[in-house]
């Protein structure tokens, strides 16, 4: 490597086309300029990106330290997707209660009742656990763990290598108050992203609310108005409706999951009506604030909504201001994440990043398998550059929203001639044995090869589902391949093994 990489080689994904020199899509390939066996390596952050890193750092024989100031695990451990999927799980065993009459149960007139206090002191024991499991597995894997906050130090030493100054807490990081400073050939960041607030309406913890403080509540919201209606705003939505919670969704399009599959968004906002969910769609929140019995949420067309509590879902910011990344030669986008390339290279010499800090996808899947591109490139392992193509990805709501590959607005975008087919789940044997009637299975190839492009699965544990094409999508198998291996009969699965059929 060279001190600093050529910017012709640097892009914000996504977009990794436009990076096939530097990581191009030939396969595996090592590193240009592999670091030696037995380097050191600093991680600053300990999510999903950081401890995967770690973990292939240390079996390639590098030297690690990890410098984490909230807790192993960071925020997808301790106050994103452990505590919110743990949520709803929970809400999900409820939903089995609406299939009861169908199959014959009389649940009588004492139904279950939803604890939220039980529930979130469950949740964060799970999370505490998580994390402590993660600390132990680096530690003994020799990993050197230092609590603390991070800092780039923005010179480099004779020799080459990177230097991080380590404070106890962020106060005293600002403060220029260092307790000391670590140095290593090769540098991970990997600080993640926290919640955006609506202009002027802070978060205070008991009212109005960010994902992450949703887990501290004693008590179940009477009325909880959900600002965002992305992925993480109908998650949490759907769990605290199911939950026994009265719900009000704000959304500023003109459906749910707006980025999601059109038909698996209108199915999901259709059972979010039918289980009593007020969704206000085309409507802006301008603000939030506290009132004597609760919160009103101001819209941008002048109507309050009055609720018990808000959540606000509306975005992330990237954790990257104040721990040197600009002075140390490291590029961020206008919105303040950083930019990397398809094997996780900053435009910083030895200067790597992974996770919600890039912006690549806010997914801990991504930020593992970023984590691991930025070591194998980093200590001359063989590598093969990310290609988001090929991400399978889930929304857990209730019923699941589950994704891979191309969908059918990105083919007509690029000009791609797909075919499609799709089949409801509710004609699935097994399906109307368990009483579930909300959900499909779609399937997209290409026209001419029958190709496997993509496909979408929307129903209970559609996340478990989806995995066989993601298989078929990055092994660019075609639909006969896939349909002529053997399902079990009865099984949800047997729906891709038909809808494949159709696409003959």
């Amino acid at each position: 490597m060279v001190n600093s990489l050529n910017a012709t080689n640097q892009t914000s994904m996504p977009g990794p086309e436009k990076n096939e020199q530097s990581a191009g899509r030939r396969g595996h390939e090592p590193s240009a300029s592999p670091v030696r066996e037995g380097s050191r390596v600093i991680i600053i952050g300990g999510g999903p990106g950081g401890y995967e890193a770690a973990t292939i750092a240390t079996r390639l024989g590098a030297q690690v330290t990890l410098v984490e100031r909230q807790g192993l695990g960071g925020a997808a451990v301790l106050t994103d997707v452990v505590p919110s999927k743990t949520l709803i799980a929970t809400a999900e065993w409820l939903t089995q209660t609406e299939q009861a009459e169908e199959l014959g149960i009389r649940v009588g007139t004492d139904h279950p009742v939803a604890d939220l206090g039980d529930i979130n002191a469950r949740v964060r024991r799970l999370a505490s656990a998580q994390s402590r499991d993660i600390r132990a597995g680096l530690e003994q894997q020799k990993v050197r763990v230092v609590d603390g906050v991070g800092v780039i130090d923005p010179n480099i030493s004779p020799e080459g290598a990177r230097r991080v100054k380590v404070a106890n807490s962020w106060e005293d990081a600002q403060a220029g108050k260092f307790e000391t400073t670590l140095e290593a050939e090769v540098l991970l960041i990997a600080t993640g992203a926290r919640p955006r607030a609506l202009p002027g309406s802070e978060f205070d913890g008991e009212r109005i609310l960010n994902w992450a403080q949703l887990y501290d509540l004693p008590e179940k919201p009477e009325h909880l108005i959900v600002v965002g209606s992305g992925v993480t705003g109908a998650e949490l939505a759907g769990a605290y409706q199911v939950l026994g919670t009265q719900v009000t969704l704000v959304s500023s399009r003109d459906r749910v999951l707006p980025n999601a599959d059109k038909d698996a968004a209108e199915l999901v906002e259709n059972v979010f009506e039918r289980r009593g969910m007020i969704i206000k769609g085309r409507s802006r929140a301008k603000a939030a604030r506290r009132s004597e019995t609760g919160v009103e949420v101001e819209l941008e067309s002048g109507e309050v909504l009055k609720g018990s509590h808000v959540l606000i879902a509306v975005g992330s910011i990237p954790s990257t201001k104040g721990i040197g990344l600009e002075e140390a030669g490291v590029r961020l986008t206008d919105r303040g994440h950083i930019e990397v390339d398809r094997v996780s290279r900053t435009s910083a010499y030895r200067i790597y990043a992974a996770g919600d800090c890039t912006g690549v996808l806010p997914l801990a899947s991504v930020a593992a398998q970023q984590g691991r591109i930025a070591m194998w490139h980093a200590l001359g392992d063989a590598v093969t550059p990310l290609d988001t193509a090929l991400i399978g990805s889930t929304i857990f709501t209730l019923p699941e929203v589950a994704t891979v590959g191309m969908t059918e607005e990105q083919a007509r975008e690029s000009k791609v001639d797909i075919k499609a087919a799709s089949l409801p789940i509710g004609r699935n044997p097994r399906a109307k044995m368990q009483g579930i009637s909300d959900g499909f299975v779609k399937i997209f190839a290409e026209a001419d090869s029958g190709v496997i492009t993509g496909g979408v699965v929307v129903c209970e544990r559609a996340s478990e589902q989806i995995f066989p094409l993601t298989l078929a999508v990055t092994h660019r198998m075609t639909v006969d391949e896939l349909s002529s291996a053997f399902t079990v009969y009865p099984s949800i699965s047997g729906t891709l093994s038909e809808v494949a059929r159709i696409l003959h």
